[in-house]
């Protein structure tokens, strides 16, 4: 397609005509594959993304490689591999809680979105049209992106998916723009990662880096989550799961949690040893394992892998929450694939890929394969914490299509080992059954928890709040708040859990509670809890603990579900920890305590900062038996 039917065939604004019929050139792709050409430009193996500076200085971005079985590309900074929480500004003047523009920059954003527009206009673009979300639901957006910057374009592509104007029969009509002017990172921003959002009539997003996850992701979802918040609804920051067990039992599953909290996990298999066993876990004190044989683990079909798109139109009022996948491609860490064998359907997927695949932080070779397994160093000796791959949701097996409603929503949190020397909050037994308002304050205090992959951080303890995409919303907290809450009350046949990951106390265990937990709850089905076998937790922010509990005949000890019980940590410490919990949940709760937040809402918080009891929690919101 060439400049002069797109603009005939859209309806673009006048600085978006402006740019593209002033830009050096302009390609404008029909599908990914036009995207994959561009990332290493004239069908070379390797390509250098690279950008002249004021001073006359160029500064290297990536390194681009062409394989066999996708696009790799690099990044020259180790900052420059994760996500920077801190990156997202908002520059209009519609309400908001983040950090405005103006006020973290001294100046008025429509100086620099000026000089981003004429930066553009000098150089060579990659243009394409894209439809956020599920296209009767979603809304029509368009990135301008540098042509050189092709792996970028291919990224968003893969997540986003690429729209043919040539195929499309109604007016095509932009609510959401991105532009990528990564150099400005260098000129303006001191080497940091910045996204501005300005919300006018177009939604337009101002990518300063070439890291996708703050724009081609979260900068997208971003502008769902403005656009639900008008509209009345949520995009959850989750995965989605349905289960069926070798008893042909259906259980659907959606997982939340703060970046590194297991989305990508619930939707694969448990990792297993060369002997087919589960290590459950390894004692940091003692240095003791624990194994597990389950001959046969349960078949999973994947609905979503970070965002569920909860609009009221696939509400079916049945009691349980609906959703679908708001996205066409998944962004897939794999820094716990250390070695061949880890995860065979993923590694099978990405060796043999049916479509175009993008890895990153990844080591590759011209012309050879990338192998997930093989993670790039951030310095010699150090592997990067965040290697990537994204796939197209075509790809993945057996993956489901349409919208699913939830049985049980999950909520994952990383935990530190917590021991009598050096207690912690990593208190959290194999799993926790909670009261859905409990549920709902997780959801709102969202810790990022221990040794964060995703993101670039100091390493202590800190919220992603609201539902865990509080760091992409451009909107108003207690607004987000109260949208979550309304779910809860309308979903009461939804049942929820807290599950941790990477440790139980003493005991070191990677993912290893989330997938047990998984494949337990769905063979036990909807059957309710025994009273013989849920307990109140000694903290009461845990909910319910776990009396007993036996998976394939096998029981597992009762110092996985209850960690005082573990003669590493004890009582004592346990207190600690719990202590250490409360008063973040409080000191971050606090901060929704303003006067639009609603009254349900506010007795809840209220309850907690008054040291209710999880029966307390129970009173607020009608669900089903436990």
């Amino acid at each position: 397609m060439d400049l002069h039917t797109l603009i005939k065939k859209t309806e673009l604004n006048d600085a978006v005509i402006d740019v593209l019929k002033h830009a050096a050139n302009v390609t404008i792709a029909s599908n990914v594959g036009d995207l994959e050409q561009l990332a290493c430009p004239g069908g070379a193996d390797t390509f250098t993304v690279s950008y002249a500076l004021p001073d006359g200085s160029m500064v290297d971005e990536a390194d681009v490689v062409r394989l066999k079985n996708g696009i790799s590309a690099n990044y020259r900074e180790a900052y420059m591999r994760r996500r920077d929480p801190d990156c997202m500004v908002v520059a209009d003047a519609r309400p908001s809680d983040k950090v405005r523009f103006h006020d973290k920059y001294g100046y008025n954003f429509d100086i620099l979105k000026t000089e981003t527009l004429s930066w553009l206009k000098s150089q060579e673009l990659a243009v394409f049209p894209f439809i956020m979300g599920p296209e009767a639901i979603g809304a029509d957006a368009l990135a301008i992106c540098p042509a050189n910057a092709g792996f970028f374009a291919l990224g968003l592509g893969l997540l986003q998916g690429v729209l043919d104007l040539n195929s499309l029969d109604r007016p095509f009509r932009p609510a959401t723009v991105i532009y990528v002017a990564p150099p400005f990172r260098h000129t303006h921003f001191k080497g940091k990662q910045v996204v501005v959002h300005d919300r006018g009539e177009v939604h337009e997003i101002f990518s300063y880096n070439l890291y996708p996850g703050p724009s081609a992701k979260k900068g997208v979802y971003g502008a769902l989550i403005e656009q639900g918040e008008r509209e009345g609804w949520v995009t959850a920051h989750c995965s989605s799961v349905k289960v069926v067990t070798p008893y042909d039992n259906e259980v659907t599953f959606m997982h939340e949690g703060a970046s590194g909290g297991g989305k990508s996990e619930m939707l694969q298999q448990p990792h297993r040893l060369a002997d087919g066993q589960l290590l459950l876990g390894e004692n940091l004190v003692t240095g003791a394992k624990r194994y597990l044989e389950i001959p046969r683990t349960c078949e999973l079909l994947p609905v979503c892998d970070d965002m569920g798109l909860c609009h009221p139109d696939i509400q079916n009022h049945g009691g349980r929450l609906g959703l679908v996948d708001a996205e066409r491609g998944w962004f897939i860490r794999v820094d716990h694939i250390g070695e061949y064998g880890t995860d065979p359907d993923l590694e099978h997927l990405t060796i043999h890929p049916s479509t175009s695949q993008l890895f990153l932080n990844v080591n590759a070779v011209p012309g050879g394969t990338g192998l997930i397994w093989q993670h790039i160093e951030d310095e010699p000796g150090k592997p990067c914490p965040n290697p990537r791959v994204i796939v197209s949701r075509d790809m993945i097996k057996n993956v489901i299509d349409s919208e699913v409603y939830i049985d049980i929503r999950s909520f994952g949190v990383r935990t530190p080992p917590c021991t009598r020397e050096n207690p912690d909050y990593g208190i959290l037994g194999l799993f926790h059954v909670l009261p859905p308002a409990l549920a709902w304050l997780w959801r709102l205090v969202a810790p990022r928890g221990y040794a964060n992959p995703s993101i670039v951080s100091s390493g202590e303890m800190t919220s992603e709040g609201v539902g865990s995409y509080w760091p992409f919303s451009t909107g108003k907290k207690v607004t987000q708040a109260d949208l979550l809450l309304e779910q809860f009350l309308e979903s009461p046949d939804t049942r929820y859990v807290l599950v941790p990951n990477q440790h139980v106390g003493a005991w070191k265990t990677g993912f290893m509670p989330q997938w047990i937990m998984r494949d337990y709850l769905a063979r036990r089905g909807h059957a309710r809890f025994k009273d013989d076998q849920i307990t109140p937790a000694r903290s009461p922010l845990l909910g319910y603990a776990i009396e007993s509990m036996r998976l394939e005949g096998i029981m597992i000890p009762k110092w996985f579900l209850q960690v005082e019980t573990q003669e590493e940590v004890g009582e004592e410490a346990y207190d600690i920890g719990a202590k250490k919990l409360t008063d973040f949940f409080h000191e971050q709760l606090k901060k929704f305590l303003q006067p639009q937040l609603s009254k349900t809402a506010r007795e809840i918080i209220d309850c907690c900062l008054s040291g209710g009891s999880v029966e307390d929690y129970g009173k607020f919101i009608q669900s089903r038996d436990l």
